[in-house]
């Protein structure tokens, strides 16, 4: 179902939800610019890849994120849930390899509620929890009208409080007001 409504970015506060997708990091930087304040990305040190700042830079400005790298998923999850508690973050992403069950969504459910502050979980296509928000699904698009590269389709496929949709949106680093870099736009060819 593809609707022109509004996008609910930014994510609502007190929440956790959930990310997957080849465009996953892109909304999560996109999530992040959208707010005022600072972001803490967890990540595990093991991963070969880089979380880089200057392919960041379109999005938000990398030095309102501080970068935790932590040694295994459970480590992980407890930093996730302090900094969620504590409430001096807009943001906290965790990049996760494994499922959550109830129990740790559910623990991080409670401390995004006590902080005030929305947790995003960036999770491997198929992979979920029952105890997430919004669920999105997050990808580029090839449009043959343009040479750029910033059309990207999101769909919200799990929304605990709503219907499920899909926008096309593009993404404008060029306009002043940040509220304005993000355009839901028609599909390609229409």
């Amino acid at each position: 179902m593809l609707s022109d409504t509004h996008l609910p970015l930014p994510l609502r506060q007190t929440r956790v939800h959930e990310v997957c997708g080849g465009g996953a990091f892109c909304f999560a930087a996109i999530s992040v610019g959208q707010s005022k304040g600072r972001a803490l990305w967890i990540r595990q040190a093991w991963r070969s890849d880089h979380l880089n700042p200057a392919g960041l830079s379109a999005f938000c400005n990398p030095s309102r994120i501080l970068l935790a790298q932590i040694k295994d998923q459970m480590e992980g999850l407890a930093v996730m849930e302090e900094a969620l508690r504590d409430g001096s973050l807009s943001h906290v992403i965790i990049e996760l390899d494994q499922p959550l069950d109830l129990t740790a969504g559910r623990r991080l459910q409670l401390a995004a509620k006590d902080g005030g502050t929305t947790g995003l979980c960036i999770i491997p296509d198929g992979m979920g929890s029952n105890a997430a928000e919004t669920r999105w699904r997050c990808d580029p698009v090839f449009d043959p009208d343009r040479a750029d590269s910033t059309l990207m389709r999101w769909s919200l496929i799990k929304n605990k409080s709503g219907t499920l949709c899909d926008w096309y949106v593009r993404w404008n680093p060029h306009q002043t007001n940040p509220a304005d870099r993000l355009a839901v736009v028609s599909p390609p060819g229409q």
